[in-house]
Parts: structure tokens; C-alpha cells; sequence
């Protein structure tokens, strides 16, 4: 028995084959791993009493309960600047940052949490009326974070600098009992109305609120602040803060991402923070209600506006997932374009068709030609008709070469006419060679001459000597 090797063409093909399978299979196997493996992802959320920290806390919990496959870890912070910093080092996924602070390349926008508001608190005894009169003074402030450098906008707008003030206080809990020790004058938060940090600080009746006035300025200077008001009486206690409403500025406290961060688990995030508020709501503690109200001023990332970062794929995704979609949204416009490309398909096919017709008409002509040259082998009886008969072929054979350079024939009606082309020249040979043996046969027999017979006479001749 013959064993048949395979050739070096069945190899390669077996060996893409079998390369095509692993790839598929190793893709379908990530798949599965990817879909089931936890995903941890770290949420740089500011200080543990600040706003965001808390809200971040029960979202945590509840895209965890909604989501098994994402860990969602959050991560006490020095505020924006130092989320911003984790972001860009990869230590962190997901961070809050105030709308003010230029969150660099590395930064993709969620959502917009809650309005941060201005406050500058002051001792009764500090003799502060306004922002100008702070200088000289000192201020309960870390000198790091979204905070400081929103009181230097204002500072800077003001033609102050930070050499102009004094700071103290390493977080907010030290900068507050500064002011409490009257080693501080002030304190300066960027934090939502009712913040119960503050709130604490107010019950102590050591202070009150005065206005950052220089609004429409500080707009122009950074298109994130907005004008706003903290309403009076927001703090309560024996006696209620503010007794009139204090104008200030806001600026947008945001949900934001790395660009690299997993679409689906964005998704995840996003998805929770507004379909399931009550239920991030319901896992904040009763000492921190009055943080559960923010999560009514979740906004969309669109809401931002301005100069904000690009909105994170997996948020956008979540986003766009009730509008129509462009065959929707566009019905007429795309019902154009399919007529138009049916008509165009009818008229491309209908004049492959007649390409196709007249490419088949002209193979036939040539092929009837040469059957025809066929039928009239058997036929000839000399080599001069042998040779005319040959000439037709060729000229045929020639045309049919033009006519397939010109693409007026088919390879498939080339190659048949080839074949019965080289039939015919073989019988013509077969045909000349029978021609030529029956010459030679001809030639070979004797060449003698016979003279013709004349008429015998049929009479009595008289004997020899007789008398007439």
C-alpha cells in the first residue's frame, strides 16, 4: 500500500489551521477568565468626612452587591491634587476632583456628583469683613489639595499671593481646632452647603460666615465656578448660620476615571450611581444624612460643559443607551440611501449580467468556428487544404488571445476553446500524416509500360502457299 505524504502546501495550510484554532480557543478562554475574575478598582474619594468619601462609601457597597465581579476599594486622600496624582500614577482607577482643578491628560469624566461651595469661616473676634481682609492673617488650610488652590484663584484674582497669608493645619480636623485655639483666624472649605464638618465647627458659635464676592470674576478667570449662595439658617444649632444668605462661588465636585479604565465596569459604576441612588442612600449612616440629599444633584457628565475632560466609553455608553440609534434617528435619510443602493445593485448586477452575455455570445462564436474546422477534418484530401484549414485556427486562436486580453472572453470559455482547438490541430496532423503514408504507398509500386491492345480479327486465314 502507498502511504501519500503531504505536501509543503497541505503542511502550511494545517499549520494556519491549527494556529487559527489556539488563537480562537485562547480568545474564548480570556473571555470566560475576564467575565469571571474580580476586578478590583481603587476609588481615590478625598477625606473620610468630606462629601465625597462618604457618597463613595455606599456606592462602593451597592455596585459590589449589583456587581459581584467588581471590588470597589475606596482610598481616604489629601483631596483633588492627590487623586488627580493617583490617577496619573496608576494607583488609583476612579477618583472625585473638583471641577476647578486641571485634571490633565490622564482623566476621563463619569459624572457630576454634587455643587461645592466656597466657605470662609471666621472667628468673631478676627475683625475679617471680606476676602481682602485676610491678609496678613492665618488661615486653617492644608497647602495641598483642590481646596488651596481654589482660595488662591481667589487670592490671586485679588493681587494677592500665598505669601500673603499664613496656613496652618495639616488636614481639616487640625485646621477647625486651630480656629477653636484662636491659632487661626479662619478656615477656608470647599465643600457642599451643610457639610457636617463644618456644621460642628458652626454649633461652637466662635464665628460666622462672611461672602466671597468677586463672583462674575472668578467665572471669567475659570469658566468651572459658578455664582451661588449659602442659604441662611443652612447650619443649624441654638443659633442658626447664616443669619442672611452669604453670596459665594460653586464648582462642580465630579466622578472621574482613567481613559485605560474597563468600559464594561464603568458601565457597571455609572449604572449603579443612577439607577440605584436609594439604594447608596440607604447604606449611608443616619450621622451623615444630610450627605444622602446630594445624591439628588447627580447630573449626566454632559452637564459640566466648558472646558471638561472627554467623557469615559463605558460612562458615554450607559449615557446613550435609551436614544435611537442612526438608523432610528435618521429613518428618512437612511431609507434614501437603501433605495438608492438597490437600484445601484439592480444596475451594477443587470450590467454584469450583459457583460457576462456578451462574453459567453463571442467564446461561443469562436467555439462553433473551430467545431466547425472539426467536422471538416475527416474531409480533406490534400495537404494544400490541411494547411488552409491550419491557417483558420490560427487566426481563431488569435483573435480568441485579443478577445481574452480585453476581457470580451472568459478565462473558464478560453481554456474550452483550447481544448477542442488542440483536438483539432492533433487530427489534422493524424490527418496529414494519412495523406502522406498513402502517397508514399503510391509511389512505391513498379512503373513498366504496357502498349494497348488492338482489335484480334477473327477470320480464317488461308494456309501458307495456297493458290487465291
Amino acid at each position: 500500500m502507498t502511504v501519500k505524504l503531504p505536501n509543503a502546501r497541505d503542511r502550511r495550510l494545517s499549520w494556519i489551521l491549527g494556529a487559527l484554532v489556539v488563537l480562537v480557543t485562547a480568545a474564548l478562554g480570556y473571555t470566560w477568565f475576564d467575565n469571571n475574575r474580580v476586578h478590583t478598582l481603587v476609588l481615590a474619594a478625598g477625606g473620610s468626612d468630606g462629601e465625597s468619601y462618604i457618597l463613595a462609601k455606599g456606592l462602593a457597597t451597592v455596585v459590589e452587591r449589583h456587581y459581584p465581579q467588581i471590588r470597589l476599594v475606596v482610598r481616604e486622600s489629601g483631596g483633588t491634587s492627590e487623586n488627580l496624582a493617583l490617577l496619573a500614577e496608576r494607583r488609583a482607577e476612579l477618583a472625585t476632583a473638583q471641577a476647578d482643578v486641571p485634571p490633565g491628560p490622564m482623566v476621563n469624566l463619569l459624572a457630576v456628583l454634587y455643587r461645592d461651595d466656597l466657605q470662609l469661616f471666621v472667628r468673631d473676634d478676627a475683625h475679617i469683613t471680606d476676602f481682602r481682609s485676610l491678609r496678613g492673617k492665618c488661615i486653617g488650610l492644608p497647602q495641598r489639595g483642590g481646596q488651596y488652590q481654589s482660595f488662591l484663584s481667589v487670592a490671586k484674582l485679588l493681587g494677592f499671593s500665598a505669601n500673603d497669608f499664613r496656613f496652618v493645619g495639616a488636614d481639616d480636623a487640625s485646621a477647625d481646632q486651630a480656629l477653636l485655639d484662636t491659632r487661626a483666624d479662619a478656615v477656608f472649605r470647599v465643600r457642599a452647603v451643610g457639610n457636617p464638618a463644618l456644621e460642628k465647627l458652626v454649633q461652637t458659635s466662635v464665628g460666622h460666615f462672611i461672602p466671597i464676592e468677586e463672583r462674575a470674576a472668578l467665572k471669567v478667570r475659570n469658566p468651572a465656578f459658578e455664582a451661588s449662595v449659602i442659604p441662611q439658617g443652612v447650619y443649624g444649632g441654638i443659633s442658626a448660620q447664616p443669619s442672611v444668605d452669604i453670596p459665594t462661588v460653586g464648582v462642580a465636585r465630579t466622578l472621574v476615571a482613567r481613559p485605560d479604565t474597563s468600559q464594561r465596569d464603568i458601565y457597571a459604576v455609572t449604572s449603579v450611581l443612577f439607577n440605584d441612588r436609594r439604594e447608596i442612600a440607604e447604606e449611608i449612616s443616619e450621622a451623615n444624612a444630610a450627605v444622602r440629599y446630594l445624591l439628588a444633584d447627580v447630573k449626566e457628565a454632559s452637564a459640566l460643559g466648558g472646558l471638561a475632560p472627554p467623557v469615559h466609553p463605558g460612562a458615554k455608553q450607559f449615557f446613550d443607551r435609551d436614544k435611537p440609534s442612526f438608523v432610528l434617528d435618521h429613518a428618512s435619510f437612511v431609507g434614501l440611501l437603501v433605495t438608492l443602493s438597490v437600484l445601484v445593485f439592480s444596475w451594477v448586477r443587470e450590467f454584469r449580467r450583459t457583460i457576462a452575455r456578451r462574453r459567453k455570445a463571442k467564446g461561443d462564436r469562436y467555439m462553433d468556428e473551430v467545431v466547425e474546422l472539426l467536422l471538416m477534418c475527416q474531409k480533406l484530401d490534400s495537404p494544400i487544404a490541411i494547411a488552409g484549414l491550419r491557417s483558420q485556427l490560427m487566426v481563431i486562436l488569435t483573435e480568441a488571445v485579443q478577445a481574452l486580453d480585453l476581457d470580451e472572453i472568459s478565462n473558464e470559455a478560453f481554456q474550452n476553446l483550447g481544448r477542442v482547438w488542440g483536438i483539432v490541430i492533433d487530427l489534422l496532423r493524424e490527418r496529414a500524416a494519412i495523406l502522406e503514408s498513402n502517397e508514399a504507398i503510391v509511389a512505391s509500386l513498379p512503373q513498366t509500360a504496357c502498349a494497348a491492345p488492338g482489335p484480334v480479327s477473327t477470320a480464317k486465314q488461308p494456309p501458307s502457299g495456297a493458290v487465291s
